[in-house]
């Protein structure tokens, strides 16, 4: 569950060992939009500035999982590399974040569970939808499925419990909220969260140059559309 809180960056980085291969660097204790723009920033240098030895960059909520080959490098130079990087952040341009607009036709088919939403928190289903789109979302995070985004910022009035019973199986592009999260499941699967709209945009695609449409660190804009602007989008998907 997101605990949005202020205030949790650390003085400094502390470092974790992760497995025989892995080094975990945290930047606060806290999930907090403060702490989550440090790891970006690091995780962009980073990028710019390949760091020998480091074959993977992972970005979570609060830390970078820094996966490094042993034979090249080992924690305590990474720990010297990553110390030199973070004292140059101020002097590094760092590209601010994009937003990303996701269509979503809500309740119907597509958001089963959209009156559920809005019982719970005693609102009108056109009210939960007004309530969904109005904030642009942080992505904190990216994983649990291939460019599933975990969204900080959800309204407090559409904070609802996960399904006791998970769904054995969830239609690609669905859009859910459980408990004070919401995300997007760009590929089918298994899933808990209570199902609130769907969204007709591949949000991944494997052959496309860059599979993904978003990064940690991007924002999410919600845009309702009809079930007719859902099937054209679907349509022009598949040209």
């Amino acid at each position: 569950m997101i605990r949005e809180m202020q205030n949790g960056l650390f003085e400094k980085a502390r470092l974790r060992m992760a497995g025989d291969r892995g080094l975990l660097v945290e930047y606060g204790d806290v999930i907090d939009p403060a702490v989550n723009n440090k790891v970006r920033s690091m995780a962009i240098v980073m990028a710019d500035n390949p760091l020998k030895g480091v074959t993977e960059i992972i970005p979570t909520y609060r830390s970078l999982l820094i996966i490094y080959n042993p034979a090249m490098t080992h924690p305590v130079e990474l720990e010297k590399m990553l110390a030199a990087l973070e004292a140059r952040l101020d002097e590094i341009k760092i590209p601010p974040p994009r937003t990303v607009e996701i269509p979503v036709c809500y309740g119907g088919e597509f958001g089963p569970d959209i009156e559920t939403v809005a019982d719970t928190n005693q609102l009108t289903v056109a009210e939960a939808i007004k309530l969904h789109c109005e904030p642009e979302y942080l992505i904190y995070m990216v994983g649990f499925t291939p460019g599933f985004p975990f969204l900080g910022g959800l309204s407090e009035k559409l904070h609802t419990h996960r399904l006791e019973t998970p769904r054995t199986l969830v239609p690609e592009g669905s859009v859910g909220i459980a408990n004070n999260q919401t995300g997007i499941y760009p590929i089918a699967s298994p899933g808990g969260w209570q199902l609130i709209g769907r969204t007709p945009v591949k949000l991944f695609t494997p052959g496309r140059k860059n599979p993904f449409l978003y990064q940690a660190g991007d924002r999410i804009k919600f845009k309702p559309i009809s079930a007719a602007e859902y099937t054209h989008l679907v349509e022009k998907e598949a040209e």
